[in-house]
């Protein structure tokens, strides 16, 4: 097993101040941590770094002899850290972004967040519109880059995409609906159900097309551009709705809980990606914007 950067810099701190118990005050780390640390860097080298007697401990002529590469790596790792550190401090410039309503406060605001965390000195802008328009204004270069559903992309030549996430459509239910008893719920069994109907990032258009698939026809009982609205609306029990899973929260503002329930069909899923333009000259700040996206979704699969 090789040796640790932790164990290198008990090792030090043991050198330097003499004893286990100064050097665990020093680190503010418990004596048997750094005890058992230097034991496994022993056993790692082959060689016993220090000679204990009852006063303490003296570092052998091998310890001496290792001191001098540990304190060259550690200053080399400091080095690192500190030239990394101050690249992200110095960065400045400005990201310019665009997302889809859908995506605005349950995708961007995980990835930005770490993004200002990464890189304080840079200045965002957002934007949020329609797919639609936010493809044209990659395409003519005023958006460095977009969060955005991409399952319906129009502009696919022009434009590059990286998917995040991928989000299956699920049935909302309020709690004590029938429906959620069901053992398996049939498209049919959507039928005689009011609908709950979100228009926003073509929602509105992409729910018609499945329930045309499906062939069911339920009554439309609310269109509505809020996703919270939907919510509230399906936890009262004036409807139902068929809804991307990422959106899906168990209970409304109001403290009414939300039920979720797959319908036993090939139901499409809505795809959330990072999209710019294709070909383009990337900054900086948005290089490092569509990395740090890319970063998130790996999180999400681990």
């Amino acid at each position: 097993m090789a040796f640790t950067i932790r164990q290198l810099q008990y090792f030090v701190a043991v050198a330097e101040s003499g004893t286990v118990t100064g050097a665990s005050q020093a680190l503010s780390i418990s004596q048997s941590s750094i005890t058992e640390a230097i034991k496994e860097l022993e056993a790692d080298l082959g060689v016993p770094l220090f000679e204990r007697h009852s006063r303490g401990l003296n570092i052998t002529h091998k310890g001496h002899q290792f001191l001098r590469h540990a304190t060259t790596i550690l200053s080399g790792v400091s080095d690192a850290r500190r030239a990394f550190q101050e690249q992200q401090r110095d960065e400045s410039g400005t990201l310019h972004l665009g997302v889809t309503s859908l995506v605005a406060g349950y995708v961007l605001s995980d990835i930005l967040s770490r993004y200002r965390r990464a890189y304080p000195s840079i200045d965002v802008t957002a934007i949020e519109d329609d797919g639609s328009y936010l493809e044209h204004l990659l395409i003519n270069g005023e958006l460095d880059a977009a969060v955005m559903v991409i399952s319906n992309l129009r502009s696919r030549d022009a434009l590059q995409a990286e998917i995040l996430e991928v989000s299956p459509y699920k049935l909302w239910l309020p709690m004590g609906h029938s429906l959620t008893t069901a053992e398996r719920i049939d498209p049919a069994d959507l039928s005689n159900e009011p609908l709950i109907l979100l228009t926003i990032d073509e929602i509105e258009e992409a729910t018609g097309k499945l329930l045309g698939a499906l062939g069911a026809r339920p009554e439309i009982a609310f269109r509505t551009r809020s996703v919270e609205a939907v919510r509230s609306l399906v936890a009262t029990g004036a409807g139902v709705a068929l809804l991307p899973h990422l959106v899906y929260r168990p209970w409304s503002l109001e403290g009414d809980r939300i039920e979720s329930r797959d319908v036993s069909a090939a139901l499409p899923v809505v795809q959330v990606g990072v999209v710019w333009r294709r070909g383009s000259s990337l900054s900086t700040a948005a290089r490092n914007f569509i990395a740090v996206a890319q970063s998130q979704n790996l999180m999400r699969q681990k």
